[in-house]
């Protein structure tokens, strides 16, 4: 058969490089997960939209029905933090036929580790560590059977550098690094792969409040703030935007990313360099 006589629904979509794909973020109703939402759709793939907030998933996910992604992509109200909740059951329901999986949910919480509520250390490392756990286990075996995968874990450059006073988050990152690595090992004679992405500071709310509460404490400007606290050790000195975050997850998620794996992409702007 040539070229010309294969039917026109079997040729795939240069512009839709993500169609039959389903991809599951977390933490999707805002932010850099709804960034990487839109930008997976945009190349083809069906979304779960998985977010404690119900109401902003489900508003994400009926923008996005309208578009390539097409009507299967659907919202998922769920607390992360509640590990006990995610019981094989609930999640094979949801996880079965992912093929990408974005685990981006995360929380800060900054504190003296003497004056550290060990109930928010546990919460923390529930949603940022034990959740993407019990996400990728329940993805893993639709992944082996159709011999595709990409698990991406949205991690931080505090994956790989400490700062002071955010025990828990470093402590939950470093341990998502090692864990991506031994899912990479574990997966990779199946045709699944696994990435860490680790961006500085995000042009996100919560780190533009962050701004302009330190601003108003210091009495400076949130231009100040952002070049001498924030951005000291960055060698380009802006907040990374989320669509940049987007770009690279989406194309850790394509085909042309299948030696990607056991890595971890600094997106940092030079921080991590020194």
């Amino acid at each position: 058969m040539t070229l010309q006589q294969v039917p026109w629904a079997v040729i795939p979509d240069a512009r839709l490089p993500l169609a039959g794909r389903r991809a599951l973020v977390t933490g999707a109703a805002g932010g850099i997960g709804a960034a990487v939402a839109r930008e997976l759709a945009s190349r083809g793939a069906e979304l779960v939209l998985a977010d404690l907030d119900g109401a902003r998933a489900e508003a994400l996910a009926d923008e996005l029905r309208a578009g390539p992604s097409g009507p299967g992509t659907r919202a998922w109200a769920v607390d992360l933090g509640d590990t006990a909740r995610l019981t094989d059951e609930r999640l094979a329901g949801m996880l079965g036929d992912v093929d990408i999986l974005v685990n981006n949910a995360g929380v800060q919480h900054i504190s003296p580790i003497e004056d550290f509520d060990p109930a928010e250390f546990r919460r923390i490392l529930s949603i940022m560590l034990e959740a993407p756990f019990l996400l990728v286990r329940a993805a893993l075996p639709g992944m082996y059977s159709r011999g595709f995968g990409r698990i991406i874990n949205v991690s931080s450059v505090h994956g790989v550098r400490a700062s002071a006073f955010k025990s828990a988050y470093v402590t939950a990152k470093h341990g998502l690094e090692g864990f991506s690595k031994a899912t990479a090992l574990e997966a990779a004679p199946h045709g699944v792969t696994s990435v860490c992405v680790n961006p500085g500071y995000v042009r996100t709310p919560l780190v533009e409040r962050q701004l302009a509460q330190q601003a108003e404490a210091h009495g400076v400007s949130v231009e100040e703030v952002l070049e001498r606290i924030l951005l000291a050790d960055a060698a380009i000195k802006r907040l990374v935007e989320p669509h940049e975050v987007a770009s690279l997850v989406a194309w850790l998620a394509s085909d042309d990313a299948a030696m990607a794996t056991g890595s971890s992409y600094l997106l940092d702007g030079g921080w991590s360099a020194h």
